[in-house]
């Protein structure tokens, strides 16, 4: 991360500037994570069903648990209840868990490593690398570090944290405009070779730098921020997917809230939360950007169905290959997000729910400037 930014804002506190995400609303809303509305019915193993991600198979809706070593609200969750709804989410079928070493950073490894020990075997463990993150001791440094030595003492370090002998599924959280990725591919190869590494994959890359990497070795999966509120992927990565056959993880599927009614023309943000700096959410756009959740409404009644899960549903009527890891720290929401899959859109409501939702016009950019910076890089060419 750029330790100086102008911000005071830490990793957390900065959206993928070290991969994660630390927002807190204040006043005129409840907080999704604060509010949890009733579990779903009909919410069983049998709903949640089962994708590719290129050869890799997953559960429709994976869980992300990146904020399980600390809250939106900046409070230190009870240990033994994350580790409760991780459990939990394996009991509904979830058998997808997302990662990072920058999250925590390190501890949200530890949690989910205790967490699935019971089940290590029957599920799909996901985590990324990439940030100058001393994997010892979680100091950040400056900047990313994607090199092939540190990758290698990166994924030991991160095999530890998991409690597992190997990574299902590895990330290069951002990529590093200092190394060619080629010489990333070639650290993975070597870790696959040695069983740590079965299959790997790319965050917010640059186009161009997927094609190398995937011709290098092939990539599994791709995952980006990706939702109603967010659509910039289907003009970009997401054809590429297509073309080559890689499967595609949306980040954020909720709209960091927004999409499941967390947010209000009257919500104002915390110091530190990045909301309160995204262009979508401040006051001249955010009232303009709420008829997206009115439409949500719309449908949720029309569904018999949460907001969320519209907006989870609606993901998974894009691409078979698609596979969104919803966050949370608060159990009902886990219950409520595994059961999206048993929503479903006839062809005729899906053509109606995509040309209403092409006549809203998303006001304001996505992230900070700051942050965007480490999207969409392209990877320096081999020497």
């Amino acid at each position: 991360m750029r330790e100086k930014s102008g911000m005071q804002i830490n990793r957390r506190n900065l959206l993928l500037a070290a991969g994660g995400l630390a927002a807190t609303a204040q006043s005129g809303v409840a907080l999704a994570q604060t509010s949890a509305p009733p579990a779903s019915p009909g919410t069983t193993s049998s709903a949640i069903g089962r994708r590719k991600l290129g050869s890799l198979e997953v559960s429709s809706v994976g869980l992300g648990v990146q904020n399980m070593s600390r809250t939106y609200q900046q409070t230190i969750p009870t240990r033994a209840e994350m580790h409760n709804i991780i459990r939990s989410a394996f009991d509904h079928g979830l058998t997808f868990y997302d990662a990072a070493e920058a999250y925590g950073p390190l501890e949200v490894e530890r949690i989910l490593g205790e967490g699935v020990e019971p089940f290590r075997n029957q599920i799909v463990i996901a985590t990324k690398f990439g940030w100058n993150i001393d994997p010892e001791t979680g100091e950040r440094k400056p900047g990313l570090n994607s090199r092939p030595d540190h990758i290698r003492i990166v994924v030991d370090a991160m095999l530890k944290r998991l409690r597992t002998d190997r990574i299902d599924l590895l990330y290069q959280h951002r990529v590093d405009p200092q190394v060619p990725i080629e010489d990333v591919a070639g650290a993975i190869k070597d870790l696959m070779d040695q069983g740590k590494v079965l299959h790997w994959g790319l965050c917010e890359m640059g186009l161009k730098t997927l094609r190398r990497a995937h011709e290098a070795l092939p990539v599994t999966a791709v995952q980006s921020e990706y939702s109603m509120l967010w659509r910039g992927p289907e003009k970009t990565a997401i054809p590429v997917c297509e073309e080559l056959g890689i499967g595609f993880v949306p980040w954020s599927p909720l709209g960091v809230g927004f999409l499941n009614g967390a947010i209000d023309a009257k919500t104002t943000f915390a110091k530190g939360d990045i909301r309160g700096i995204e262009g979508r959410f401040v006051p001249e756009n955010l009232p303009h950007n709420l008829a997206l959740v009115e439409l949500l409404e719309t449908w949720a009644e029309r569904k018999q169905a949460r907001l969320g899960q519209i907006a989870l549903a609606w993901l998974l009527a894009q691409k078979p290959w698609i596979v969104p890891i919803p966050g949370t720290t608060q159990m009902a929401h886990m219950i409520e997000n595994v059961g999206a899959p048993g929503v479903s859109f006839t062809a005729a409501e899906l053509a109606d729910l995509n040309a209403s939702l092409a006549a809203v016009e998303i006001k304001g950019a996505r992230l900070p400037d700051a942050v965007q910076a480490f999207s969409d890089v392209e990877a320096p060419a081999k020497s």
